[in-house]
């Protein structure tokens, strides 16, 4: 099982980003995809899940408005664009795929927002 995540990056605020995780070696289409980011010496939090199925999304509200996930099942690959980013959005983003007890997480993927 492998989550590969990449498109982060040192952006201005104000700027976008779009953040991708490439999954292998599991059903990509039955799992749960969803970001979540970790700030220095704070806890890791969830940023937006996307389901299975139809695809239903839900986001924290500290990113509603401004970041979108989407998946291509096609590809086994979930997006997560984010725009107008703030300063505070700068953490490690972390990719993970849940169904049922099976839990996989990527390596994460660094978003620093700086002027």
């Amino acid at each position: 099982v492998q989550l590969v995540e990449s498109g982060g990056g040192l952006v201005q605020p104000g700027g976008s980003l779009r953040l991708s995780c490439a999954a292998s070696g599991f059903t990509f289409s039955s799992y749960r995809m969803s970001w979540y980011r970790q700030a220095p010496e704070t806890e890791r939090e969830l940023v937006a899940v996307i389901r299975s199925g139809g695809g239903s999304t839900d986001y924290a509200d500290s990113v509603k408005g401004r970041f979108t996930i989407s998946r291509d099942n096609a590809k086994n690959t979930v997006y997560l664009q984010m725009n107008s980013l703030k300063l505070e959005d700068t953490a490690v983003y972390y990719c993970n795929a849940r169904f049922y007890l099976r839990d996989y997480w990527g390596q994460g993927t660094q978003v620093t927002v700086s002027s």
